[in-house]
């Protein structure tokens, strides 16, 4: 009958008390545990940190586009500000200020409405201030998701090179205490 423990598997070869075998942790082959899980560590954290320039890239371009379209807004509300209020009528025309931008501005974020040149409607004209109040608000909500987003792929990258320290540390420790002993 064959023992299960080997002779040379009673020999301790390392500073851990643990006979140091080779092993392979998210890709980094040919190390001990310590230095596999301090490289994948770091490893993880880049990755997060590269993944969070794309989030980051994102949350401006919303940020650009709110304030693009909240320009457009007050553009609107003060054309619908110089419409009379009393009896007013759905075919009062009012000449819109910076016509050509907020159209063009409006369009290239998908929002079109009637226009008579440079003039519009009172009837298009709130039809246009609720539409862009609309994607203002979309907008809003979906920057929301993406900095919260962008906050927890944060907190993963710090994790991440706070286990990689914290690893490197405890080696470091391990060995100098081994080094104390040794003098002793």
């Amino acid at each position: 009958m064959e023992s299960l423990i080997k002779p040379e598997a009673l020999l301790d070869n390392s500073v851990y008390g643990v006979r140091q075998v080779q092993y392979t942790v998210e890709g980094v082959p040919g190390k001990d545990f310590i230095d596999a899980i301090t490289i994948a560590a770091f490893k993880q954290s880049v990755a997060i940190e590269s993944a969070a320039g794309g989030y980051s890239e994102v949350v401006k371009a919303r940020q650009k586009k709110i304030s693009d379209l909240g320009d457009a807004l007050a553009i609107l509300a003060e054309a619908m500000a110089k419409l009379p209020v009393k009896n007013g009528k759905k075919d009062d025309k009012v000449t819109v200020t910076n016509a050509s931008w907020v159209r063009n501005t409006c369009a290239l974020y998908g929002i079109t409405f009637t226009w008579e040149g440079d003039q519009m409607k009172r009837e298009h004209l709130m039809k246009a201030e609720t539409n862009v109040q609309y994607q203002i608000d979309k907008e809003d909500n979906n920057l929301q998701q993406d900095i919260v987003s962008l906050q927890s792929y944060m907190t993963k990258r710090d994790n991440a090179f706070s286990a990689a320290a914290k690893a490197v540390k405890k080696a470091n420790d391990a060995a100098s205490s081994t080094i104390r002993n040794v003098g002793d």
